[in-house]
């Protein structure tokens, strides 16, 4: 899947809607029956609310395929008849906030039947009370025996209320028509193929009601700024002295610098001017946030983001990029980076074959999310342009690690992004090669904005949930977002293409049911006010669903595009942090019961998993956007997983049903270790959510020492033999849950005391021992002894002077494991 690791990129977008965008009903393709007693516009300016054709009451629906039909007009009718009897079929134009629309155009095809009303007058109104006559009333008389007509065009340019009508304002244009001789006549638009109806249209971003402020380097002359204001920097402006700014429209004049620190932001609504001369700086965690997606910036003077890489601790750890600015290169927005290790991924070419031939075949045959011939990540040349919402990959200079001021690791990097601020609707193509049908179909993209985004945003945009669970508002991706957080260096012994690889277990992962923390142990995403925030800079791998409808095909390769706007842009203290930040965590699924294990050894080994119940979830496999795989193909350290019946899958985020979260519910884990020394291994509750999970007891068994133990008092300790174990452990809110008659106890029952002559000392108050067993770090169980009384003595003359693992069974069927040391 991912064996290298990237940055991304962003490009601004500026959006003008001109006259000509516009809005139009089209009959044909699928053709309309006639008879529709409504039907939308087929063409809409994405900045329009909704237009519905309709009829009035005093007209009736009329089949006549390829058209709006009607009949049942006043017979022998007048102008004021048709009005008073409402003969009209009519239409609403109305702009979304925050805009304004201005109309230019009317055009449509008419047809009628030969004693179907033979005038027509367009009325409009901006109350839905008064209706004005536009111009003359029409006289068509050819039938449908005749020629189709097509109505003289109709200029609206000049009527002074349909110009810069704003939001709340909703423009209703009727048809009126008369003089039928049958009532059985018809009139129809319709019967043209293209457009039978049609508005041209400007739609623009609505003036600022709240005026103007300007900032004279000490204070603001017309007041703080809000986002009905156009506010104007006119000298040097620091948001960490001088305040966060929300604006209307914000000005950057006179020479002046906008500097943007950490832990700050700038929120404008609508369009950004920077004057030549003028400059704007955002801190490595600050944010800049535009609102409107069709804002139109001029930027004349100077941008920069800075942005600070994770903690690096060797030269040869990947970051993955986006660019948060337009038209920045390689060479210039990374170039802090060593050239020769500079990736672009190439999802055309990914491709994992049923055989394996990766790593001389050391994994098992079987799809492991590697490219089997190596070509999907490319190098890239410094002068490329970082396009909007790629992402690439790349490690620092090797020779900057040396010398001052890095003495030790971890260390952190600033890398500088120069150019427009990427804004408004960016379209991203992704790709998945059906010449295999069976693997995921990895694209590595990214945040392209200065700011951080909304995850569960970007998620429901274009993630595809499961039909039989939910309903999606997109179908491109597969529901999860993939995000490296490395912690294991690159092995000869990692499955992959290369001769040295990455384990990509080390990626941290955001779904529709939670997240957990990579391999480093951070979490990818700030928490704030409830939002999964991706950080700008940040770039994350995606899956492209196997039912995504595509844009194009060639050959094997199918396209669609991912979609990024400024609805998902956020801002606050935390949510636009450095890469990998630890925290707490809350998502949209926050009444969900969710429980996080963690897995930890003593040599370095970080794991997590999480299982959450939700109605919007099944204990089946549900798809990524509820069950995130965790992919184990590589020679993983040591890897914790949950497992789902019937699925040959594992997985690091679980989504299961509410109604199986109960007393009686038991959760099977699987352990997977390829470490060959002594080593402990620790699980641990990392996070409880919910009232349920909160609020019960959570029990861990271990079936290879038949152990019972409450997790929820304290950590569990065992020792393990290299493989993989997916019957070994089990967690349960309910101790009976897993055994009949055995129950859990505290660690701290039992005491462990070294004495003299190799002689160790096992107490406890509880009840009387049973049996005592002895394993090394390994795994291997090395003496057992037993036992009748609560106070026993063992000579372990045999053990060499070191760590090891008792699991301890008392005659009143409670076990437990617990380390101690042998000198």
């Amino acid at each position: 899947m991912m064996k290298k690791i990237t940055f991304l990129l962003a490009m601004l977008l500026a959006f003008s809607y001109g006259y000509g965008q516009i809005v139009a009903w089209s009959m044909v393709s699928p053709n309309t029956v006639g008879n529709e007693v409504t039907l939308n516009a087929r063409t809409l300016n994405p900045n329009l609310n909704m237009s519905t054709l309709r009829r009035g009451a005093g007209i009736d629906p009329a089949n006549l395929a390829r058209a709006f039909s009607s009949d049942d007009y006043t017979v022998g009718g007048t102008q004021t008849d048709a009005i008073n009897n409402d003969d009209y079929i009519e239409f609403d134009i109305s702009a979304m906030s925050t805009y304004q629309v201005s109309l230019s155009t009317l055009d449509a095809n008419f047809r009628r039947s030969g004693t179907g009303p033979d005038t027509f007058l367009w009325r409009y109104s901006t109350d839905g009370v008064i209706f004005n006559n536009i111009g003359s009333p029409i006289s068509y008389t050819s039938s449908f025996d005749g020629p189709h007509s097509v109505q003289a065009q109709i200029n609206l340019s000049s009527i002074l209320a349909l110009q810069n009508v704003v939001s709340g304002t909703i423009v209703t244009f009727r048809l009126y028509a008369w003089g039928a001789t049958n009532a059985g006549g018809t009139f129809a638009i319709g019967r043209q193929d293209g457009n039978e109806l049609s508005i041209g249209v400007s739609v623009t971003l609505a003036p600022c009601p709240g005026g103007i402020t300007t900032w004279n380097g000490t204070t603001w002359d017309n007041g703080i700024p809000d986002l009905t204001t156009e506010a104007v920097i006119a000298d040097d402006y620091s948001t960490n002295t001088d305040g966060d700014i929300n604006s209307c429209s914000l000005t950057i004049e006179n020479n002046s610098t906008l500097n943007i620190d950490d832990n700050t932001f700038v929120q404008v609504e609508n369009e950004l001017n920077v004057d030549t001369g003028s400059s704007i700086t955002v801190q490595p965690y600050g944010a800049f946030v535009q609102n409107n997606d069709a804002s139109v910036n001029n930027i004349n003077g100077d941008i920069t983001v800075i942005k600070t890489t994770s903690d690096l601790n060797a030269w040869y750890e990947y970051t993955y990029w986006s660019s948060p600015v337009s038209g920045e290169r390689i060479d210039t927005g990374l170039f802090e980076s060593q050239t020769s290790r500079r990736f672009v991924y190439n999802a055309q070419n990914f491709l994992d074959e049923t055989q394996e031939t990766n790593n001389n075949n050391a994994s098992l045959p079987g799809q492991d999310d590697i490219d089997d011939n190596g070509d999907d990540w490319v190098w890239v040349d410094g002068i490329t342009t970082m396009a909007p919402g790629v992402g690439y990959a790349a490690t620092h200079k090797e020779s900057l690690f040396i010398g001052p001021p890095f003495s030790s690791p971890p260390y952190q990097f600033d890398y500088t992004f120069e150019g427009p601020f990427n804004n408004g609707l960016i379209n991203v193509p992704v790709y998945r090669n059906d010449s295999e049908l069976n693997d995921n179909n990895w694209n590595l993209i990214g945040n392209p904005y200065p700011s951080a985004i909304d995850a569960d945003l970007f998620l429901a945009a274009n993630s595809a949930i499961d039909a039989s669970v939910t309903t999606t508002t997109g179908s491109t991706l597969d529901g999860a977002i993939f995000i490296w957080s490395q912690n294991t260096a690159p092995s000869e012994t990692a499955n992959g293409n290369e001769g040295l690889n990455f384990a990509d277990g080390d990626y941290a992962i955001i779904n529709g049911m939670g997240e957990v923390p990579g391999g480093d142990g951070d979490t990818p995403y700030i928490i704030a006010s409830d939002i999964r925030a991706i950080p700008s800079g940040q770039a994350f791998f995606v899956s492209m669903s196997n039912g995504a409808t595509a844009s194009s095909v060639s050959g094997d390769i199918y396209t669609a595009n991912v979609v990024f706007n400024n609805s998902m842009r956020v801002f606050g203290v935390d949510d636009n942090s450095k890469f990998f930040k630890n925290t707490s965590s809350k998502n949209k699924l926050n009444e969900s019961n969710k429980i996080s294990i963690k897995l930890i050894s003593d040599n370095g080994v970080f794991n997590q998993i999480l299982i959450g119940y939700t109605d919007k979830a099944t204990d089946n496999y549900d798809g990524m956007y509820y069950d995130a795989v965790k992919n184990l193909s590589s020679n993983t350290s040591a890897a914790l997983y949950s497992l789902i019946d019937g699925v040959d899958k594992k997985f690091a985020i679980q989504g299961k049903a509410n109604n199986s979260l109960n007393t009686d519910e038991v959760v099977k884990l699987g352990f997977k270790t390829t470490i060959d020394v002594a080593t402990i291994y620790t699980l641990s509750i990392a996070q409880l959510e919910g009232d349920f999970i909160s609020n019960n007891t959570i029990y861990l068994k271990d079936k290879l020492t038949n152990t019972i133990h409450n997790l929820s008092n304290d950590d569990y300790s065992f020792t393990s033999e290299v493989g993989e174990f997916n019957e070994r452990f089990e967690i349960a809110f309910n101790a009976a849950s897993l055994s009949n008659d055995a129950f859990a106890l505290n660690n701290n029952a039992v005491k462990i005391v070294q004495l003299d002559n190799n002689n160790v000392k096992f107490t406890t108050e509880t009840s009387t021992f049973k049996s005592i067993t002895v394993f090394d770090l390994l795994g291997r169980a090395l003496q057992t002894f037993n036992g009748d009384s609560n106070n026993e003595t063992y000579n372990l003359s045999t053990l060499k002077n070191s760590v090891y693992l008792a699991n301890i069974e008392l005659q009143n069927g409670v076990t437990l494991s617990k380390k101690f040391i042998k000198k």
